[in-house]
């Protein structure tokens, strides 16, 4: 395992790791988002609302 470290500086990989990390949590929350079921900041009536209509 010592010499994976040897090919990768490891400050750049872990930087690089929580960057990637960071921006996967982003979209996935923006996803989450966009869809009206998990939408948890426009509230239950705005759920309701999208499911009532026919």
């Amino acid at each position: 395992m010592w010499r994976i470290w040897l090919l990768f500086d490891p400050r750049r990989a872990l930087v690089a790791l929580a960057v990637f990390l960071f921006t996967l949590a982003l979209l996935i929350h923006f996803i989450l988002l966009s869809s009206p079921r998990y939408n948890w900041i426009d509230g239950a009536e705005r759920a309701a609302a999208a499911t009532a209509t026919p």
